[in-house]
Order: structure tokens, then sequence, then C-alpha cells
């Protein structure tokens, strides 16, 4: 039998997926050994309350309230307590130690991600963070190593499964956006509080992890722009698959260049209508996926479980045995690359397709009016679908306030102009009301 060197392992965190990493820790640890070349100990849990119910029976002399003195005895800290503090201090008192860290706090690498990667660098640790996007899904080694020698384009993600879920949910049920947030509620994929999800926060903080990844450029998650899900209705989605689409909240980071040839990034988060063709668009249920589009390997996608105890313990579990590895091995970390230092350009500056719907006045010149609005702030018309509330053609009959329905997709245009058009068209006399206003992607 092989004697393998023990490495120590502190976890910090015994939650949903804390538990599961502590469990498979200690019922697989010869396997996991033989894979990293080193025997991982699991010397200890920090929580906040020792006595606290669990999901998973453990050994109850692994826990401790003491995180600190953990953390110093400790080659590998694993860190699944989430938050900002007190996760920001004692990851960085785990890297200023000497230690290597292991953590799947999305909120704290959007957030605190340089300054983390710094104090890594400093001592030649490593930070290592493939549970913080999409759970169980490979998709921060492949940009970080995988795809190294290539040029990102454009990743587009369904990154948080509740919101996927509540919109398959309208697409595919009919449920109205409140009775499918109550059953995903009711089913534990909404928190009693779903507004981190719902509102495009949570999504938004993995657009800046992947953004700063896959462009090598620091992405702050204030230049975010963010839009949730809060205003979808059940009409919407159900014009959108009449037109060939689905309506699905999109986590996009792309490569650009600006009127003026500079070349930046864009990182956002928003609703939008995805070509039925498009592979995104058959992403069910809370699943996850990450399309990726790069200059010489093409498009990919990575799709699996974006959330879930044992799913995200996988992804843990795999950055765990790399940690160990290169303590076997020895050598400084690998330093996290933010040397192009690309600018983050505004929302405004996309160029992207919009489709508006307008209820407007049942009226000769109607059509023209509007296209002359378009056209007045630089967006050109690419398709029209007009339908009459009005049942009947018949001559004579009074058409007297009657309205109509139009049904506008633009080419591609700067988003500040297609605002700009949204706003113009809101003040026309013709136009009683706007009833939705979608992107349209991947097409």
């Amino acid at each position: 039998m092989i004697e393998y060197r023990n490495v120590r392992v502190a976890l910090l965190g015994a939650g949903s997926v804390g538990s599961q990493v502590a469990r498979l820790l200690l019922e697989h640890g010869d396997e996991l050994a033989s894979r990293a070349g080193a025997g991982l100990e699991l010397v200890g849990i920090a929580v906040r309350d020792t006595e606290a119910e669990r999901d998973v029976d453990l050994p109850k002399d692994l826990f401790t309230t003491d995180a600190e003195s953990l953390i110093l005895g400790a080659d590998i800290v694993v860190e699944l307590i989430g938050g900002i503090e007190p996760a920001r201090t004692l990851v960085l008192q785990a890297l200023q130690s000497g230690a290597d860290v292991v953590t799947g706090n999305k909120a704290l690498l959007a957030t605190h991600g340089p300054e983390l990667f710094a104090a890594a660098e400093q001592v030649g640790a490593q930070l290592y963070y493939e549970a913080a996007v999409a759970g169980a899904i490979p998709i921060i080694r492949p940009l970080h190593d995988s795809l190294a020698g290539d040029r990102i384009v454009r990743i587009m993600g369904i990154v948080n499964g509740t919101t996927n879920f509540i919109l398959d949910l309208m697409d595919r049920q009919g449920a109205t956006f409140e009775d499918a947030l109550a059953t995903a509620t009711e089913l534990g994929y909404a928190e009693a509080d779903p507004t981190a999800d719902i509102e495009g926060y949570d999504a938004a903080q993995k657009a800046a992890i992947l953004a700063s990844l896959a462009f090598h450029t620091s992405v702050p998650l204030v230049a975010v722009h963010r839009e949730g899900i809060t205003a979808i209705t059940i009409d919407q989605v159900r014009a959108a698959r009449k037109a060939g689409y689905v309506v699905k909240i999109l986590a996009t980071a792309e490569r650009l260049t600006d009127e003026d040839g500079r070349e930046g990034v864009s990182a956002r988060v928003y609703p939008a209508l995805v070509p039925e063709s498009h592979p995104l668009a058959s992403v069910h249920g809370a699943k996850n996926a990450v399309f990726v589009e790069a200059e010489a390997a093409g498009d990919l996608m990575f799709y699996g479980a974006g959330a879930g105890g044992v799913e995200t313990a996988s992804a843990v579990l795999g950055d765990l045995v790399s940690a160990a590895r290169r303590h076997v091995i020895g050598g400084p970390g690998v330093a996290e690359s933010t040397q192009a230092d690309l600018p983050v350009f505004p929302i405004g500056t996309v160029r992207t397709r919009y489709q508006i719907t307008l209820d407007v006045a049942d009226a000769p010149g109607v059509l023209s009016t509007v296209a002359g609005v378009l056209a007045k702030h630089g967006v050109s018309v690419e398709t029209v679908e007009q339908t009459s509330a009005l049942q009947t053609d018949a001559p004579g009959a009074d058409r007297t306030g009657a309205t109509a329905t139009l049904v506008i997709g633009t080419h591609l245009a700067r988003e500040s102009d297609l605002d700009d058009t949204v706003v113009a068209l809101r003040n026309e006399d013709v136009v009683a009301e706007i009833t939705s206003v979608l992107r349209v992607v991947g097409g």
C-alpha cells in the first residue's frame, strides 16, 4: 500500500455544500489521496454553532468556533461561509499564512477579487474558485487553462438555476411569474428572500468573475449592467414562443471594439429572447449552461447542475485535489492574469437587437410615424408584425379608438440609440402603450 504524506485541510462552513465536502472527504479519502498524491486530512470545521443540526452526520470532534486557529494549522483552507465578512478577513488570513484557498464565494470574488489574488501572489499561494460560478459545471478551469491559448470573443451563460426554473415553468407550463416563483420557493430552488436571484444580483457577480477571467482584465461588479426578471409577463413569454424564441436571463461577457477603434469588454445581465435553435434555449429547469465563443476553438457549451450541495461539492473537491497536487510538486502558485487591462464599456456602447411591442392607434399613417421615430435615432427596422384589436374590417365598422399591436424587430444598433428610441416612442401620441421591450441575442 502506498504511503502518502498528509496535506492538512481546514473547512470553513458546514452548510449544504460544506457538509457534503466534509462527508466526501471522509468517505473517499483513500481514493482522493491516490489522485492528489497526498492524503487529505480534514483537521477541523469552523462554524458559528457547533451544536446546530446539520444535513450530514459528521464527527463532533471536528467542529470548532475558532476559525483563526484552524487556519493557522492548515495547508489548504476551504471557505464555504458565503457573503463578504467574515469570509474576506479569514481568506486573507489564510493566504497571508501561505495556505492555498479553495472557495465557492462568488460575492467575495466579484467584490474583492483583485485584493485576494494580489494577496495570494505576494506569498506564492493559490486561490481556486471553480465552485463560484455555475455549481458543478467545470468552466473556470477550462477558461483559465484549456482556453488560455485562445482568444475568447463572448460568453453567454444561464448561471442562476432559480431564474431559469421560473422562466422555464412560465414557458413550458404557462405559469405566471408569481406562481412560478411560489413553486420554486416550495421546491427549495428559491430562498425565502429571492431578491438576489430574481433581480439578477447573483448572475451579475458571476458575470464579473467570468469577464475578468476570460478577458484577463479586472471587471468590477459595479461595472456590470444588471436587470432582473420581475417585469417578465406570461404574455411576453407566450409571444416569444410564438415568434420562435425562448425568454432566458443571460449573463454575458463580451469583447468589443468601440467607434473609435478602442478594444474593451462588456459585462451585463438581462432577460433576452433566445432563438429556439440556439443551444441555450433548450436548458430547462434549474440547470445551468455556459456558451463560449472562441476565435480558434469555435463554439463550446458547458452544461449541468448549477447548484445543490453534493453537486457543488464536486467542484470544490476538484479544486482541493489540484491544490494538494501543487503542495506535492512544490513551487509558487500561478498568478491571476489581468495584464490586458481593457476598459469596461458601459451598456450604451453595446450593439444589440430589440424586439419592441407597442399598442398603437389603428389609423392610417401610424406605421410610418413609428418607422420615422426609429430612423431618426439611427435604428433600422428588420421585421414588423401588425395585428388589429378590431375583429372586423367590414365596411362602415366604427373604428373610433381602435388600437393595433405592432411587434417591431430591429437590426443591430447601439443600446443608447435603442433606449432613446423607446423613450421617443413613449412620447408619441399614436402610441398608447409599449407593452414589451426585450433584447434578441444568439441569432
